[in-house]
């Protein structure tokens, strides 16, 4: 029996929610790497990442006055918008966690 699901490629290709690249790859960003690869640019990427974060919940925000000022017609784009910054949120917290321990791990290390 296959399997329907493919190999996991690496960081450049992967979308966010509505279409929001959290980590574009050097030529996207406009930026050329001397390295090439997945880690070409890793403190870009984390960089634009975090950008991207704070746009979504930006935009969350502002869809909010709209919904407690009535003006926004479809209040299904601010739950989605709501949606896509917390799930950002919890990327970056993961991210930052999980950073943190490697840290702690190498620092529990003998030399």
């Amino acid at each position: 029996m296959t399997s329907p699901i493919g190999p996991i490629g690496g960081f450049s290709g992967i979308e966010g929610i509505g279409g929001t690249n959290w980590f574009p790859d050097a030529a996207e960003s406009g930026k050329t790497a001397a390295a090439q690869g997945p880690n070409a640019d890793f403190a870009g990427m984390l960089a634009q990442g975090i950008e991207n974060v704070q746009a979504a919940q930006t935009k969350a925000s502002d869809l909010a006055v709209q919904v407690a000022d009535g003006t926004l017609k479809d209040p299904a784009q601010y739950t989605m918008a709501a949606t896509e910054a917390s799930l950002g949120l919890q990327l970056t917290m993961a991210i930052r966690n999980k950073a943190v321990e490697a840290f702690q791990e190498i620092m529990r290390m003998q030399a």
